[in-house]
């Protein structure tokens, strides 16, 4: 029987061996020769992928109104990646998103930061747009949702803010899509700004204020011209005319009106005439919509 005795030589040759193996195997795995899988080849692509999946599940949300969960898609997909590719869209789209649950205030925030960090993106009409759309929402609050009030009865900044921000969009994209839709917000703008300015040209009239009330009556002539209370504005200027002693700016006034306007007999201006609200409805339907105040049309 042969005896196996310890043979150190044998031993340092062997742990010499399985060392060097060790060490080709961790080079092999330094050096990439055995490969990688793809997030390990290139973490940005992955980081992409993993963005694009975020923005496509955000987006399938807000597509089907499920504007909640989109909101916190939109809002992890910024925080995670707030770089990439995906990330303007996801801002413009999350400022959407917010009007749609009326916090106009992060709606705002968004949507000038990515006009900021984006002039020239592709959709850079839409974001003024969308601006003017927030803006306009911002003299809002949750009553006016529940139960329709004038708005020429609110405070009338965020209806001018709105009024130039549609104004830039037509003058800056003319041939955008939002253009036209724009254009029909400012006439509205516009009534209702005029509307406002008209009140207090009142205001200042039945308490004596005659200088007042006929520089809100010019104003409203000089910036509002199409505005369906324009009739009464120049009615207002000319009685303020007249009660400040000034016959010959009133019966300029009378001259411009009379060109305009329905006037009684020697040329007075007819007061129900002025005052009373005319309708641009067409059409039996629209009128009765607009009499059951269920929508209102006006002049452009």
């Amino acid at each position: 029987m042969k005896d196996y005795m310890f043979n150190p030589s044998v031993s340092i040759w062997r742990l010499t061996g399985i060392i060097t193996i060790l060490i080709c195997l961790t080079g092999c795995s330094v050096f990439g020769l055995f490969g990688k899988d793809d997030e390990e080849k290139d973490p940005e692509i992955a980081a992409d992928e993993t963005a694009a999946k975020l923005y496509n599940q955000a987006h399938s949300l807000l597509v089907s109104r499920e504007i909640s969960a989109a909101t916190e898609k939109f809002e992890l997909l910024q925080a995670r990646y707030p770089f990439g590719r995906y990330a303007s869209q996801a801002q413009l789209e999350l400022a959407y998103a917010y009007r749609l649950q009326s916090n106009t205030d992060l709606a705002l925030d968004n949507i000038n930061r990515f006009i900021k960090l984006n002039p020239q993106h592709p959709n850079i009409d839409y974001a003024y747009y969308m601006k003017g759309l927030i803006t306009f929402d911002s003299g809002k609050n949750l009553i006016h949702y529940v139960i329709p009030r004038d708005p020429s009865n609110n405070d009338p900044t965020s209806l001018r803010e709105a009024f130039d921000i549609f104004s830039l969009v037509i003058e800056k994209f003319p041939d955008s899509n939002y253009a036209d839709d724009s254009q029909s917000r400012m006439i509205y703008l516009r009534n209702e700004l005029a509307e406002y300015e008209l009140k207090v040209a009142r205001f200042y009239m039945q308490r004596g204020a005659y200088v007042a009330s006929a520089n809100r009556a010019k104003y409203i002539m000089e910036n509002y011209q199409g505005a369906e209370v324009m009739p009464e504005a120049v009615y207002i200027l000319e009685q303020a005319y007249l009660e400040l002693g000034i016959s010959d700016l009133a019966k300029d006034t009378n001259r411009v009106y009379a060109q305009n306007y329905r006037t009684g007999k020697n040329g007075v201006i007819d007061a129900e005439y002025a005052r009373e609200k005319r309708s641009c409805a067409e059409g039996l339907w629209n009128i009765t919509l607009e009499k059951l105040r269920l929508k209102t049309y006006y002049c452009n």
